[in-house]
């Protein structure tokens, strides 16, 4: 089961452990039998067909919402209990323990570590997120640039890429990437580059208006459609902070990541008192 949670911290993805706390009666596996459920992925078995199916689909809606803590689930293995995804008659009766694994972290990555990248590299790096860093120029990377960026609870993932849509094809689904390069050419290339994948949850790009719109008619002109297009935001960053200085820019960049990074759990509604 270690390679099941290390998988799903490998992908960048949450997961859920399974574990089959309580059997009575037959049942497909033994007590203590265990699974990883991610989104897209599992990792070993509980017992399969509607046992399994139902264990899955109640994971992933617990990924889905954010849940964060454990929860039972009891299934009758009869023909006269509920099926949804086919009969199972062992005759018995399990009990599911559902815990959301802590270990996966969100994914961020910043290409173009400048003035801009560094201030909001910093802010970043005091949260638990897979930080990656990258940068077509070397200097910008050095052991001693990136020194206020560690000892924090941000895992830190260093990129010097020549060709920095390499290292953004590195990333998982579901990562959050900002581009804040030098040269409005990288710039260009990593936008059509995160276009072609399409499963990125957040692109920003730095920029003004006026790089926006030759942005968006060079985009167009690659063939990339305007709906697509729109699923870059530019200019990065909350609007209404004012000041151009990169410490500002960066927490408004930071401050729009902050939600998509660590999206907030509903509070359960309080119970009525007759």
């Amino acid at each position: 089961m270690a390679a099941g949670r290390a998988g799903a911290h490998r992908a960048g993805r949450a997961g859920v452990l399974v574990t089959l706390a309580v059997v009575r009666g037959h049942a497909p596996r033994e007590a203590g039998a265990k699974m990883v459920v991610s989104v897209t992925q599992t990792w070993d078995t509980v017992g399969g067909g509607n046992l399994e199916a139902t264990a899955v689909a109640r994971a992933r809606a617990l990924l889905e919402t954010g849940a964060s803590a454990p929860e039972l689930l009891t299934l009758r293995l009869t023909d006269r209990a509920p099926n949804e995804y086919g009969r199972q008659c062992c005759g018995g009766e399990v009990t599911l323990l559902l815990e959301p694994l802590r270990t996966a972290f969100p994914v961020v990555a910043l290409f173009g570590i400048g003035h801009v990248g560094l201030e909001l590299g910093l802010l970043l790096s005091r949260h638990p997120v897979e930080l990656h860093l990258a940068d077509s120029r070397a200097a910008q990377l050095t052991p001693e640039r990136l020194a206020p960026l560690r000892g924090g609870p941000a895992r830190l993932h260093v990129h010097h890429s020549p060709i920095p849509e390499m290292a953004l094809a590195e990333l998982p689904p579901g990562a959050c990437a900002v581009f804040l390069t030098h040269d409005h050419a990288e710039d260009l290339a990593l936008c059509d580059a995160a276009l072609h994948r399409g499963d990125l949850a957040f692109t920003g790009l730095i920029g003004s208006a006026v790089k926006w719109s030759r942005f968006r008619e060079q985009l167009r002109a690659a063939g990339h459609t305007p709906e697509a297009i729109k699923t870059i935001t530019c200019p990065v960053g909350l609007p209404g902070l004012g000041g151009k200085a990169p410490a500002v820019i960066a927490l408004s960049i930071a401050a729009q990541l902050y939600p998509l990074l660590f999206p907030a759990v509903p509070a359960p509604s309080p119970e009525r008192t007759p």
